[in-house]
């Protein structure tokens, strides 16, 4: 998976991601010392940029003028890494990506602040476009984000979750931003909306994968690779699909203990180690994973409408990617 990720990065991607970075930088290069520099320790912390890459393959698959995508990419990634940052403050992060977090450096006021400056920068980019159905998008885009926020913060510790509150949850977190990357990249490169519509349900599904492997990573990948331990949603009460799962496939007596030490809000090593285990033994994470495969491929079928062409094939294996990344 990452050799096939890398040859779309070398052949399609890397130059332009480059240009965003680039621009990104400047962007944020502001008279404000401390808004500068937390603006640089986001960039540098990097990431795989996978939202930016989605709006730059869907504009590939028309007209694709890198000028028209730029601001879009960059806009998108702005309001990733400004939910990033209040994320942290809302879990208490002490790492991103396996640096200190912004929350935990400066602490929680500046990086709430430098949150929704970050949010604020984006629609200040938007709004320059003069289009009122882009920025209508993105306005939208932001109190989603917010609402799958607050259903998080509200539902903390409770393990009496289903699968359609979790569902609903990362599409507001997750899916609609893939969903919105596709549909922009498209929209500003000459797609019909049929074509529009069709890479908006591509994104929309291949988000939900994406949040489903990326809570089954919190269980499963390398520590050192995933950029901060694992356990992370046990520790902040965070309640994900191989969890729910979990609860649906343990025996009694481990179901109960699962629920007793996942409710705790104050949690040592050993039990969340011991939480940890209770959800690999159950099934759950594979069943979580077989989940995140219907997801992809239904992003897949998606695809198919299109004529087979190099940049849809590199959109299919970005797609397989993230369906099946260790990181």
């Amino acid at each position: 998976m990452e050799a096939a990720l890398k040859r779309i990065w070398v052949r399609e991607l890397e130059e332009d991601l480059a240009r965003i970075n680039h621009a990104l930088e400047d962007y944020l290069h502001v008279d404000d010392d401390l808004i500068a520099e937390t603006g640089r320790v986001l960039l540098e912390a990097g990431g795989k940029r996978i939202r930016p890459s989605f709006v730059v393959l869907a504009g590939k698959l028309f007209s694709y003028d890198f000028d028209k995508v730029l601001p879009l990419a960059m806009a998108i990634e702005l309001m990733h890494m400004a939910s990033l940052v209040h994320d942290d403050v809302v879990d208490a992060s002490l790492t991103r990506r396996g640096r200190p977090s912004v929350s935990a450096r400066w602490g929680n006021e500046v990086a709430i602040n430098t949150g929704s400056y970050l949010f604020a920068k984006t629609m200040d980019l938007v709004l320059d476009l003069e289009d009122p159905v882009l920025f209508a998008l993105f306005a939208k885009m932001c109190v989603q984000m917010t609402l799958g926020e607050i259903q998080q913060i509200r539902a903390a510790f409770n393990v009496e979750q289903s699968f359609k509150q979790y569902y609903y949850r990362i599409s507001r977190k997750t899916g609609l931003l893939v969903a919105m990357s596709c549909q922009t990249g498209a929209m500003v490169s000459g797609a019909s909306a049929k074509e529009t519509m069709l890479l908006k349900r591509f994104g929309h599904s291949l988000g939900i994968a994406f949040q489903i492997v990326d809570d089954i990573l919190d269980f499963t990948a390398d520590p050192r690779k995933l950029g901060k331990p694992c356990g992370g949603d046990i520790r902040q009460g965070i309640m994900t699909l191989p969890m729910i799962y979990a609860m649906e496939m343990l025996p009694a007596p481990q179901k109960e203990r699962f629920a007793e030490v996942f409710s705790m809000r104050e949690k040592d090593e050993a039990l969340v180690a011991e939480a940890l285990w209770l959800v690999k033994i159950s099934g759950g994470i594979e069943r979580a994973q077989m989940l995140a495969d219907r997801y992809t491929e239904r992003a897949q079928t998606c695809l198919r409408c299109f004529p087979n062409t190099r940049n849809r094939r590199n959109l299919q294996d970005l797609a397989e990617f993230v369906g099946k990344r260790k990181f």
